[in-house]
């Protein structure tokens, strides 16, 4: 598939799940995992309502069929059918009429946006709501009005889906992402079509290492997950979140809290190596799921890549994400930089010089006249030499690469001539 093709395959996905209304839990998110299943197959989970994880319990499900607001003549002046953001999430139900004084108090509006709706959630404290503009707001006229959320909150599920790619040792990469925000095409329906893209170019591999994408509600599907887990969490030895991976902001990436691990590595090479504009920051306990991933009790090599980083862009949890932010050249280079840090972590290896007692001959070896084949001859033998040099056991070949300043494709390169020529031992 070409690029530009590619490309418009991962917004068609975002533009098809962008109506559904999703929360934590609930059909909407049920009806997501099945699309993400017509493209790889996913292994569905459901755990039941009070379920005890970790310090959090699996609150009741939610299910909205409508919600309106109608003025004196029956016209509906905010329609859940017209946006689902219009609704609060996880709003109990309500029919009633009361004047528009009473009924202020559950509006909410972006005053300093008055064009958008704002997305608002009462996952945890039983409440109902509206969003809705601004000006629509300013043009309501005193009176009565009616009032309907057809929802129902009752004992359920909370629906998580895993995709594994099994690798040639249990070692695991986790790819995260969330899929509990309703019409909202960045924050993170982009992030679904991206992970679900590189798991689509994994299949049929036989990678070295074995890769786990978790797609979850925010926050208690990760918490859940971890809670589930635990007895395996040792096999996760490398993981990225992913959310608002669409737009047209450069590459943000947000180190794990230890900051110095082997993905943290990888995708700093990857992003410094590849001419993109980018930002790398440091870890903080708030933002997405890594913040799960890196609590102090599990503190997993966990990272979080995006474009514009969390609450970094104007429609940020407003109608404004649609599906025209998200950018189809933008997904792609998403995904091809999550292709590249993939690439690292699996070509990544330690060897030892065996011939370590000054620089061995290698034109009697024809490492010299192999080079003559090289589109930069002079990079290639000065990668030989740094791996030669560092191949001591202690460093593997990304360290060599960030050492030396050389892409770790002109690492690898080098270290396979030497291992052809029994220069090299893998450790």
């Amino acid at each position: 598939m070409r690029s530009d093709e590619l490309g418009q395959e991962l917004h068609a996905l975002v533009e098809r799940l962008y109506p559904l209304c999703r929360s934590i839990t609930g059909d909407g998110v049920r009806s997501t995992l099945a699309i993400v299943d017509e493209l790889i197959p996913l292994t569905t989970h459901e755990v039941p309502t009070g379920t005890e994880v970790l310090d959090w319990t699996v609150p009741r499900e939610w299910n909205i069929r409508d919600a309106y607001i109608a003025d004196a003549r029956g016209r509906r002046v905010v329609d859940f059918q017209a946006s689902n953001l219009h609704v609060v999430g996880y709003s109990t139900p309500v029919d009633a009429t009361m004047s528009l004084d009473e009924l202020r108090g559950h509006l909410h509006t972006l005053p300093g946006q008055p064009d958008l709706i704002p997305y608002r959630t009462s996952y945890y404290r039983e409440d109902w709501g509206f969003c809705l503009t601004q000006r629509t707001l300013d043009e309501l006229q005193e009176g009565q009005y009616r009032v309907v959320i057809d929802s129902t909150l009752a004992d359920g599920h909370l629906t998580y889906a895993e995709h594994v790619v099994p690798g040639q040792v249990a070692d695991e990469v986790l790819i995260s992402c969330h899929v509990c925000h309703p019409s909202l095409a960045n924050d993170n329906l982009a992030g679904i079509a991206v992970a679900t893209a590189l798991a689509r170019r994994l299949a049929g591999t036989t990678p070295r290492y074995t890769y786990r994408f978790l797609f979850a509600p925010g926050t208690i599907g990760s918490i859940t997950w971890l809670a589930r887990n635990q007895e395996r969490i040792g096999l996760l030895k490398h993981g990225l979140v992913l959310a608002c991976v669409g737009d047209s902001g450069a590459l943000t990436y947000k180190s794990s809290r230890r900051g110095d691990t082997r993905i943290d590595q990888a995708v700093r090479h990857v992003l410094a190596t590849s001419g993109r504009p980018h930002r790398i920051v440091d870890f903080s306990p708030y933002g997405y799921d890594e913040r799960q991933f890196c609590s102090p009790g599990f503190d997993l090599a966990v990272g979080s890549l995006t474009r514009s980083p969390y609450a970094g862009y104007p429609e940020y949890h407003t109608s404004g994400d649609t599906p025209d932010l998200v950018k189809p050249e933008a997904m792609l280079d998403t995904l091809d930089t999550l292709t590249d840090v993939v690439g690292v972590l699996e070509g990544d290896r330690n060897y030892v010089n065996l011939s370590p007692f000054g620089e061995p001959q290698l034109g009697k070896r024809g490492l010299y006249d192999a080079l003559g084949g090289w589109t930069d001859t002079k990079q290639a033998q000065l990668a030989m030499l740094w791996v030669l040099n560092l191949s001591d056991g202690g460093h593997s070949l990304l360290d060599i690469a960030e050492r030396s300043g050389l892409p770790f494709t002109a690492v690898v390169a080098a270290s396979d001539a030497l291992l052809g020529a029994d220069l090299l031992k893998e450790i």
